[in-house]
C-alpha cells in the first residue's frame, strides 16, 4: 500500500501508517469533545483515546500476524489505514487449518480488548468520569471493530473463517476462495446500497449513509483484488522459472563508466537496471539506485563494477526452480526482478512485470 511511512519493527514485523490514518485520529479525537468538559481536557482525552484505538487495531493486526507466522505464514508488514489494518503476506496458508487459527486471532484479540476497556469502565464509572468515557468508547468500538471483521466475505476475518470451512470440508482450495469472493462482493454491494438507501430515506444521515456506500465499495475492490492475487499464484503452479523467464535483458562489463553507461545504454533505452557479467558469468547487478549514489562530476572516473550489488549479495533464480517459489521470494525481499544462472552464467531474468504479463497473456488465451 503507497502514500505510506514506516513506524518502527515489532517482533521483526515492519509497521506502517498510511496517511488516511489521521482522517480516523482528527474524527475520533473530535467526537470526545464533551461540552461538560474543559476544552483542554477534552482535547487531551480524545488525542488519547485516538492513540488507544490505534494500539488496538495494531493489537488486531499483530495477532493475524505472530499466529500466521506460527503457522509459517511470512507476514511483511502491517498497515494501518482509515478502514483498520492489513498484514501483507507474502504467500497465503497452505493449511485450512492454519487459515483458520490465523483469521479468528484477529477478532478474538479485539473482543478481548474489548472486554479490558469494559472491566476499567466498571471500575471507573461516577469516579473518574473522563476515563470512564474514554474506556467505555474503546469497549464499543473494539466489540464492533470484532462484528465488523467476522462479517462472511472474503478478505475480511469473517470471510477467510469462511473459506477455510469451505475449503477444509471440499478439499478444494480454488473453488472455497471463489465462493468466498462471491460472498464478499455481495457485502459489498449490500454495503453500498444500505449506503443509498440512508442517504435517500433520512436525509440527515448522509454522512453516514456515504461513509457506508464507501467500505461496500472497499470491499468489493478488496475481494476482486485478493482473489486476483490467488488466481495468479495458482496459475503459476507447475511452471518453472525456464518457462516464465526473459532472455531480453541488459548485460554490461563491469569496466565501463558510470557516464558511459548513462549515454549508451539508459538515455537510448530507458532502462533502469542492468545485469553485470563478465564472458557471461554474473558478477552482479545494477540499478538507479545505484547510480544516483555517485556524484555526477564522478560519473566519468568511476567503473560500474564498483557500485553494482555484487553476486554473493543478490537474490538469484535458477531455471528448473518452481516458478511460484521465486514469485514468493521477490514479495518477502521486496525486489522486482531476480538473474536466472546456471553453471555460473547467467541466461535469463525474472521480473515481477513479465511474470503478471505471463498470467494475464494465458488468462486472455483461455489456457
Amino acid at each position: 500500500m503507497g502514500n505510506a511511512f514506516n513506524l518502527g519493527r515489532l517482533f521483526g514485523i515492519q509497521v506502517r501508517l498510511h496517511y488516511t490514518w489521521f482522517i480516523i485520529f482528527m474524527l475520533v479525537t473530535v467526537s470526545l469533545v464533551y461540552p461538560s468538559w474543559s476544552l483542554p481536557l477534552s482535547w487531551v482525552m480524545g488525542v488519547i483515546t485516538s492513540l488507544l484505538f490505534f494500539a488496538s487495531v495494531l493489537a488486531h493486526e499483530l495477532s493475524h500476524s505472530l499466529v500466521g507466522r506460527a503457522n509459517d505464514v511470512p507476514i511483511k508488514s502491517i498497515t494501518l489505514f482509515i478502514f483498520g489494518g492489513v498484514a501483507q503476506m507474502t504467500r497465503e496458508a497452505t493449511k485450512a487449518s492454519a487459515e483458520l487459527k490465523m483469521a479468528a486471532a484477529g477478532p478474538a484479540c479485539s473482543l478481548a480488548i474489548s472486554g479490558l476497556f469494559g472491566l476499567v469502565w466498571f471500575l471507573t464509572r461516577g469516579i473518574l468520569e473522563p476515563m470512564a468515557t474514554m474506556a467505555l468508547w474503546l469497549a464499543q468500538v473494539n466489540a464492533l471493530l470484532a462484528a465488523f471483521n467476522l462479517i462472511p466475505g472474503f478478505p475480511l476475518d469473517g470471510g477467510r473463517v469462511f473459506r477455510s470451512i469451505l475449503w477444509r470440508s471440499t478439499g478444494n482450495y480454488g473453488r472455497s476462495t471463489r465462493i468466498a469472493t462471491r460472498v464478499g462482493q455481495g457485502v459489498g454491494y449490500l454495503f453500498i446500497l444500505g449506503g443509498i438507501l440512508i442517504i435517500f430515506i433520512i436525509p440527515q444521515a448522509w454522512f453516514s449513509g456515504m461513509w457506508l456506500a464507501f467500505i461496500g465499495w472497499f470491499l468489493d475492490n478488496a475481494a476482486t483484488a485478493s482473489y486476483r492475487q490467488v488466481q495468479w499464484h495458482e496459475a503459476l503452479h507447475g511452471f518453472t522459472v525456464a518457462d516464465v523467464m526473459t532472455s531480453d535483458y541488459p548485460v554490461v562489463p563491469a569496466d565501463i563508466t558510470v557516464s558511459q553507461l548513462v549515454q549508451r545504454y539508459i538515455l537510448p533505452s530507458g532502462r533502469r537496471f542492468f545485469m553485470v557479467a563478465d564472458e557471461g558469468r554474473l558478477q552482479g547487478m545494477l540499478t538507479l539506485h545505484n547510480i544516483k549514489s555517485v556524484p555526477q562530476q564522478d560519473w566519468d572516473v568511476t567503473p560500474v563494477g564498483k557500485i553494482m550489488t555484487p553476486l554473493d549479495k543478490l537474490k538469484i533464480a535458477y531455471p528448473n526452480q518452481d516458478a511460484l517459489s521465486v514469485m514468493e521470494q521477490m514479495g518477502e525481499s521486496d525486489i522486482n526482478q531476480m538473474p536466472v544462472v546456471s553453471e555460473g552464467r547467467v541466461v535469463g531474468l525474472v521480473a515481477r512485470d513479465n511474470l503478471l504479463r505471463f498470467l494475464r497473456t494465458r488468462s486472455e488465451l483461455g489456457i
